[in-house]
C-alpha cells in the first residue's frame, strides 16, 4: 500500500468484517437516525415479518440470528431512513445551478424527499406542486407526444415487484416497450448470455448448495462491498475446508481474509478466517483466457487419462449437451502462449486450478461485473457455462452457476415484464387479461435509450428510482442530452444529479422506501422482491414515512397511468387499493407465480422454477449448448507504448451511484475518491512516484480521446498493466458506445488508457 506521507492514503491491515465493520455501522447509525430507533429497524431487516434489505440481492438465511445485515446493508438503510428532510423549503433556498456544485454525496445526504415537486425555469427552482395536477400536466405532456416510441421508461433494480409490474403494463398500453434497466448496465450480459447455453438467463444454485459444494471459483466480483451478506456464506464454505480459487485483478481484502460479526470468538480473539485457497491476479480482459485455459487442461489430463477417464462427465455431455466437439477442436487450436499473454498467468497455474476441479464432485462459479462490462460479456459468461458444463455440475447439489446481481430486486423486476424484447406468450397473457394488445417492436435498453436521447429521437424520461445520467458512461455526451428533453420525471426517495440536469418539464415525484409503511384503501401493505437465487418473499415497511405526502411507488404508477390514458383497460385504483390484486394480476401474466399470495404468506417465500437444477433445458434443441468464443482477447486490443487497461470500481462507503461517504476502509483510501490504483511496477516504469498527481487519457487511437484530471496515483496490489479508479468518476473515460453488442452492456471493466504525471 501507499507511503504514510500521503494525504488520506494508509495501509489498513485489519480483515474484512469485524470491529471495523462494527464502528462503521455505528457510525452510519449515529449520523442518520435515532439509536434506539435505528436498533429495531435494523433488526427486522431480512426478517419473515420485516423488510427487505434495500442493498444488495444476496438471499436471507432460512434460520434468523441475532442479525441479518451487514455493514452496507446497515449504511442502505440508514441512508433510506434517515431523520434528515428536503422540504420544499430548502428548494426555495437553493438554485438547481447552485445544487449543481455540490457533490453527489452532499445531495443524498441532504435527506429525503417530502413533497412532489415541479421545476420552475424562470426562477431556477424546484416548487411544490400537488398530486392531482402533477398527474394531469405529465399526462397531458406525454399525450401530445408524436409518437409512443419517443418516451424511455426506465426501471431502478430496487423497484417491487409490484411497481415493476404496474410500469411495464403502464408503458406498453401505452404504446412502448423502451424500457432501460439498471440491469443493461450490469448483468444484462447474464441474461442475454445464459438462456442460449442452458435455457434460462439466471443463475441456478441456492443459498443451500453452498453447505454442499466441494469447490468455488469466484471470477471477477468483490463481495466485501458489493454483496457482503456473501461473506457469511463463503466464511463458512472455507470455515469447513472446502477451496475457494479467486480470479480478480485487485487483490480484495474481503478475499484474503474475513472476521464474521456474529462469530463471538473470532470477535474476542480479534481473530479472521482466510477465504481464498487459491489467489489469481488475472489480468484485466483477461477472464476468458483464463477459462479457456482451464478448459485445455481438463481436455488434456482426460485424454491423458485413457478411455476410462472420470475427468470430464462423458455421460452427462453425451445426454445433455451439444456442441462438445466444436468446444474441444477450438480449445485443441488454442496456443498456451497466447493464454498465458492474454491472462497474465502462468500455464502451470491453470493446470492446478483444472486439478482441482477434476477433484470436485460438486463445483459452484460465482462470478460479478468483472466478467460482464466487457465487449464480450455475453460470450464471457457462456465460458463459465461451458467450464460447469464440462463436468456435469449443474441439476445436483452443491453445483451450479452464481451470477451475484446488485440491486435487491434487479432480477424481479425483468422476470416481471420489464424488458425491451417481451416475448411473445407476455403480450398474449397481457392482452387475455386487461383487454389491450402491447406493441411487438422491441424497444430500447440504457445505452440505446440514451443514444435516442442524444440524437433528439426521444423527447421524454420518466424514471422509476436511479440516477441514470450518472449511472451511464460518456457524462460529456449524456449530460447535456438531458437537458433537451421535453419532459422528465423522476420517482424517488432522495435528490440525485440526475434530477439536476432538468428539461423543459421536470418533476420530482417522492416516494415510500423500503422501510416505511405502506397504508391503502385496504389496509397496510406488503411488496415483494426475488433474489439473486430466484426466491421471492414478502418486504412489509414498518416505519412511519418521511412526509405524510409520500405515495408509494405502484401508486404513483398506477396515478401517472390513470393520468395519461383516458380510455386505459387497466382498474388502476382497484389495484392498488389491495396489492394482492396486483400479485394476482402478475400470475395471470407470468404462470410461474401461480397462488402468488398464498406462497408469499409461508415465512421466506418460494422459489421460482429453475428447469437446469432439475437438468431440462429450454433451448431450441432441448439440450445444454457448449458455445464458442473465438480467440483468447475480450476486448481490442490497443498496441502502443504505455498502454494500459482501466477498470472502475466501487469503494467501500458506496453503493451504485450512491456514495456514503469518503472512506474505501479496506484498500487504505481515507476521506478522498480522487485516487487511481496502479502496480508499482508499472509506476516504475512510466516514472510516477506514489503520490503523485497524474493524467488519464484513453487510447483508443481514433475518435474524440477522454481524459480524467488530478487523480493521485497510488501503488496497490493489481495486476501488471492494470489500472482501477472509482466508479462513477472514471466514467469519463468510457465512449457510450464502447459495449458489448449483444447485451448493451458498457465496457466499464476495460478500457485502455495512457498515465502521465499531471503538469
Amino acid at each position: 500500500m501507499a507511503d504514510q506521507d500521503i494525504p488520506g492514503i494508509r495501509t489498513y491491515d485489519k480483515p474484512a468484517g469485524g470491529w471495523g465493520a462494527l464502528r462503521a455501522t455505528a457510525r452510519a447509525v449515529r449520523e442518520q437516525m435515532d439509536a434506539a430507533e435505528a436498533t429495531v429497524t435494523l433488526l427486522r431487516t431480512n426478517k419473515p415479518d420485516g423488510f427487505d434489505c434495500p442493498g444488495c440481492a444476496w438471499p436471507d438465511k432460512k434460520h434468523t440470528s441475532t442479525f441479518q445485515f451487514c455493514e452496507n446493508g446497515a449504511k442502505a438503510v440508514t441512508w433510506e431512513a434517515t431523520h434528515k428532510r428536503v422540504p420544499p423549503t430548502f428548494f426555495s433556498a437553493n438554485t438547481v445551478s447552485s445544487l449543481w456544485r455540490w457533490s453527489d454525496y452532499e445531495l443524498e445526504d441532504e435527506g429525503r424527499l417530502t413533497h412532489p415537486m415541479v421545476y420552475n425555469a424562470d426562477k431556477d427552482i424546484y416548487e411544490a406542486i400537488g398530486w392531482d395536477e402533477a398527474f394531469a400536466r405529465i399526462g397531458e405532456i406525454l399525450r401530445g407526444m408524436d409518437d409512443p416510441d419517443t418516451v424511455e421508461f426506465y426501471t431502478s433494480g430496487r423497484a417491487s415487484n409490484e411497481a415493476a409490474f404496474l410500469y411495464q403494463l403502464f408503458a406498453r398500453e401505452f404504446g412502448t416497450n423502451n424500457f432501460p434497466d439498471c440491469s443493461n448496465m450490469c448483468h444484462e450480459a447474464t441474461s442475454v448470455g445464459l438462456p442460449p447455453a442452458i435455457g434460462i438467463g439466471k443463475g441456478t444454485v441456492s443459498l443451500d448448495d453452498f453447505d454442499h459444494c466441494e469447490l468455488i471459483i469466484a471470477m471477477g466480483h468483490n463481495p466485501g462491498t458489493n454483496h457482503p451478506r456473501m461473506m457469511g456464506t463463503l466464511h463458512e464454505v472455507a470455515r469447513r475446508g472446502a477451496p475457494i480459487i479467486v480470479f480478480n485483478p485487485l487483490k480484495e481484502r474481503a478475499l484474503e481474509r474475513f472476521a464474521d460479526p456474529q462469530d463471538a470468538l473470532e470477535m474476542a480473539t480479534l481473530g479472521s478466517t482466510p477465504i481464498a485457497s487459491t489467489y489469481l491476479q488475472v489480468k484485466i480482459g483477461g477472464d476468458a483466457a483464463a477459462l479457456k485455459g482451464i478448459m485445455k487442461a481438463l481436455l488434456e489430463m482426460d485424454a491423458a487419462a485413457g478411455p476410462d477417464s472420470t475427468v470430464l462427465d462423458h455421460a452427462f455431455i453425451r445426454e445433455h449437451t451439444q456442441g462438445f466437439d466444436a468446444l474441444a477442436g477450438d480449445l485443441r487450436a488454442t496456443a498456451w502462449a497466447d493464454i498465458e499473454a492474454a491472462s497474465g498467468l502462468a500455464e502451470s497455474d491453470l493446470r492446478d486450478v483444472a486439478a482441482a476441479y477434476a477433484q470436485s464432485n460438486a463445483t459452484i462459479i460465482t462470478y460479478g461485473m468483472g466478467m460482464t462490462q466487457h465487449r464480450t460479456g455475453t460470450q464471457n459468461v457462456q465460458q463459465v457455462a461451458n467450464l460447469l458444463l464440462l463436468r456435469g455440475n449443474f441439476g445436483k447439489p452443491g453445483a451450479g452457476i452464481c451470477p451475484l446481481r446488485g440491486h435487491s430486486n434487479v432480477q424481479g423486476d425483468r422476470t416481471v415484464g420489464i424488458t425491451e424484447k417481451p416475448a411473445a406468450a407476455q403480450l398474449d397473457r397481457i392482452e387475455q387479461a386487461f383487454g389491450f394488445r402491447p406493441p411487438a417492436k422491441h424497444g430500447h435498453d440504457a445505452v440505446a435509450a440514451m443514444q435516442a436521447i442524444i440524437d433528439g429521437r426521444s423527447k421524454a424520461l420518466l424514471c422509476l428510482g436511479g440516477n441514470l445520467a450518472v449511472a451511464l458512461p460518456d457524462p460529456e455526451a449524456c449530460l447535456p442530452a438531458m437537458r433537451r428533453l421535453e419532459l422528465q420525471v423522476h420517482v424517488a426517495t432522495k435528490l440525485n444529479r440526475s434530477h439536476l440536469l432538468t428539461g423543459k418539464h421536470t418533476f420530482l415525484l417522492p416516494c415510500l422506501g423500503r422501510t416505511e409503511r405502506d397504508m391503502q384503501a385496504s389496509g397496510p401493505q406488503s411488496v415483494t422482491v426475488e433474489d439473486s437465487m430466484s426466491m421471492v418473499h414478502a418486504s412489509r415497511g414498518k416505519l412511519t414515512p418521511a412526509s405524510e405526502a409520500l405515495r408509494s411507488e405502484p401508486a404513483i404508477v398506477a396515478g401517472l397511468a390513470k393520468a395519461t390514458l383516458p380510455h386505459t383497460r387497466v382498474p388502476w385504483m382497484e389495484l392498488i387499493a389491495d396489492y394482492d390484486r396486483i400479485r394476482d394480476a402478475i400470475a395471470a401474466v407470468f404462470p410461474d407465480f401461480g397462488n402468488y399470495n398464498e406462497r408469499i404468506r409461508v415465512p421466506g417465500g418460494f422459489r421460482l422454477p429453475l428447469p437446469p437444477t432439475e437438468r431440462v433445458w429450454k433451448t431450441p434443441s432441448g439440450k445444454a449448448q457448449f458455445l464458442l468464443f473465438r480467440g483468447v482477447e475480450e476486448d481490442p486490443v490497443v498496441a502502443g507504448e504505455g498502454v494500459l487497461k482501466l477498470t472502475t470500481i466501487r469503494s467501500h462507503d458506496q453503493y451504485n451511484t450512491t456514495i456514503y461517504g469518503y472512506d474505501d476502509r479496506y484498500r487504505g483510501v481515507f476521506g478522498r475518491r480522487d485516487v487511481v490504483f496502479m502496480n508499482k511496477d508499472d509506476l516504475a516504469e512510466l516514472g510516477i512516484r506514489e503520490g503523485d498527481a497524474v493524467r488519464v487519457e484513453t487510447a483508443f487511437g481514433q475518435g474524440r480521446e477522454r481524459r480524467l484530471d488530478k487523480v493521485i496515483a497510488v501503488a496497490y496490489e493489481i495486476a501488471r498493466g492494470a489500472v482501477a479508479t472509482y466508479y462513477p468518476e472514471g466514467n469519463c473515460l468510457v465512449p457510450l458506445d464502447y459495449h458489448d453488442k449483444v447485451s448493451g452492456t458498457p465496457s466499464y471493466k476495460s478500457v485502455p488508457v495512457r498515465v502521465t504525471r499531471a503538469t
